[in-house]
């Protein structure tokens, strides 16, 4: 089953993170500034970041697995190829 994801901003920098697969899940993710520029370009938003950045982690372990309250920057810390598979991710 392909999970959806709704990705809603709470306050800056702030997101709300809601996954529907097999089971709902609800995340909420932390984006600093000088960790989401380097990795969007002009055209892409902070929010598209958190939604791709879900998607490269669904590829990779169920939504259940995903850590519920975390900082973008945390994913590097599993998963180091991160930061450049990414951008295969934004669209």
């Amino acid at each position: 089953m392909m999970a959806t994801i709704e990705v809603t901003e709470t306050s800056p920098n702030s997101f709300s993170v809601t996954v529907h697969g097999t089971q709902t899940t609800s995340h909420q993710v932390n984006v600093k500034p000088d960790y989401a520029q380097p990795l969007l370009d002009a055209s892409q938003t902070v929010a598209e970041l958190v939604s791709a950045s879900f998607q490269f982690l669904l590829d990779r372990e169920s939504n259940t697995s995903i850590l519920r309250s975390f900082d973008l920057s945390v994913i590097e810390r599993y998963f180091p190829e991160y930061p450049q598979a990414i951008q295969r991710y934004l669209k």
